[in-house]
């Protein structure tokens, strides 16, 4: 029997396999495609807290070394600087998907992930014990657990009977990488329609395209024709469009799964959460989710945790989703050129010329202001631990290089004496000094504790006031029962 299957390999379904095979559990990803090229360009980067999981890694220097960093980014037209905000990466990287994963997989490769092409998940039948994956195709597998991250169709939430809620689109857009034989105007416009965009790609042959339909556009594949067909409407022109890399459709459709997971299925990515891509935190809120499901998952598979801690993952990542898409709706909702969308523009111009707002909708759109209910207390309680510089006993070393091999970390930063008892075969213990105070994102400054427990995702499970209270409880929630009853 299998660990983990995971169907999908686009930016979650590799995030989730890397986070499993760190923490010694071997996935094996399923992907439809024959070869793990991505046709075309897809989405376009990720912000700051998706670039702090990747440094968190030891892996954010190769996305930085072929991307474009954008200090700022934007709410409706209103324009928000990061480059104040508390993070070591106070910046968004524009990044096109294919890229993305291409740097994804060849990490994935160094860690020894099996990968199988051209296979697609057709059904599934899951019992006490394991799940029975049935293929396209035919044939099967069987595995303790079954993870979907095969996109907004998924084919994994359809077989689990996992129901998806919310809003139905209301407008669609053509996205498109062409040839064409005119000059084309470059940048973004809005219109009565909605928004459009043209876009020189980095051959200086193929222009990428976005394009606002007049009318809602059926679910079926869009072809050359449907393109040139919205392009005219809007432009006047087609731009003699022609040889097509690829083109699809996209809505503002807002959909959320009712579960992130049942029984032994999870879901994660694009298959939990589907909205318009205004605001651009697609892949960040997918890779989001695979950090916070695959340590939890590889405790699970390893027996050193109860199967009641994949809980958590529905009741930390599910608020966190339903939030992005509330505002994913209002970005969309801008998005339009009539009097209604313009009304909506500048009230909320109106509003984030204010500080609060504006350093509250910055925190959301970086993903850097995501706090999880890990319980009352201190304000660093359930947020991610900020990557400090540290004083330890083998020289200077940052928070984040801590987090490289995905194991939990208490960091002792007060008079020490701390003692992680049976939980020293799993977490890691480092005495480090740390001057205070320390800032958070849209919190400001908070004391700096004595301790902190954090988990392999960088999110704090517990703060020390200068004496134990309290920890053993935490390492047991969080990290299983200690070994041989040996407590802390």
């Amino acid at each position: 029997m299998l660990d983990v299957v995971i169907a999908g390999a686009g930016p979650t379904g590799l995030m989730l396999a890397g986070e499993l095979a760190l923490a010694g559990v071997e996935p094996t990803v399923l992907d439809r495609r024959p070869t793990p090229e991505l046709v075309g360009s897809r989405a376009g980067g990720f912000h700051s807290r998706t670039i702090e999981i990747l440094d968190q890694r030891g892996i954010a220097d190769r996305f930085l070394a072929e991307g474009q960093i954008t200090q700022t980014t934007r709410f409706a037209s209103t324009t928000l600087d990061l480059e104040a905000f508390p993070t070591r990466h106070p910046y968004g990287l524009g990044l096109w998907q294919n890229h993305i994963e291409r740097i994804l997989l060849g990490w994935v490769e160094e860690l020894g992930v099996t990968i199988r092409r051209g296979t697609e998940v057709a059904g599934l039948d899951q019992d006490d014990t394991g799940v029975h994956v049935l293929l396209a195709g035919g044939g099967s597998l069987r595995t303790r657990y079954l993870v979907g991250a095969d996109g907004g169709r998924s084919a994994v939430r359809t077989a689990a009977g996992i129901a998806m809620v919310g809003a139905e689109a209301t407008r669609s857009n053509l996205i498109a990488e062409v040839e064409v034989t005119e000059e084309t105007p470059v940048g973004v416009r809005i219109d009565d329609t909605g928004i459009h965009g043209l876009h020189v790609m980095e051959d200086g042959r193929t222009v990428r395209v976005v394009v606002t339909e007049r009318q809602l556009g059926p679910a079926t594949e869009p072809t050359l024709a449907d393109l040139g067909r919205a392009l005219r409407a809007v432009f006047g022109t087609d731009f003699g469009i022609h040889s097509p890399t690829w083109i699809s459709r996209f809505t503002d459709a807002t959909r959320q799964a009712t579960a992130y997971r049942r029984g032994r299925v999870l879901i994660a990515g694009d298959a939990a959460h589907v909205h318009s891509p205004a605001g651009g935190q697609g892949i960040g809120l997918g890779v989001q989710d695979a950090v916070n499901l695959g340590w939890k998952l590889a405790q699970v598979v390893r027996g050193v945790s109860p199967d009641d801690l994949l809980d958590t993952y529905h009741a930390e990542r599910h608020p966190v989703g339903a939030r992005v898409l509330k505002h994913t709706m209002v970005q969309s909702a801008t998005q339009g050129g009539d009097a209604r969308s313009e009304a909506l523009r500048d009230t909320l111009d109106e509003l984030l010329a204010f500080d609060g707002p504006r350093t509250a909708f910055t925190g959301l759109l970086s993903g850097l202001d995501v706090a999880y209910d890990v319980g009352p207390g201190h304000p660093l309680l359930g947020r991610r631990v900020p990557d400090l510089d540290l004083d330890t006993a083998d020289g200077p070393r940052r928070a984040y290089d801590l987090l490289h091999e995905a194991r939990p970390v208490l960091l002792d930063l007060g008079p020490g004496g701390l003692d992680l008892g049976g939980w020293a075969d799993r977490v890691r213990h480092v005495a480090a000094g740390c001057p205070g105070p320390w800032e958070l994102p849209g919190v400001g400054a908070v004391v700096a504790p004595h301790a902190v427990l954090v988990r392999p995702d960088g999110h704090v499970a517990w703060v020390g006031d200068g004496s134990p209270t309290g920890l053993p409880e935490a390492l047991t929630r969080w990290f299983g029962e200690p070994v041989s009853g040996r407590r802390g």
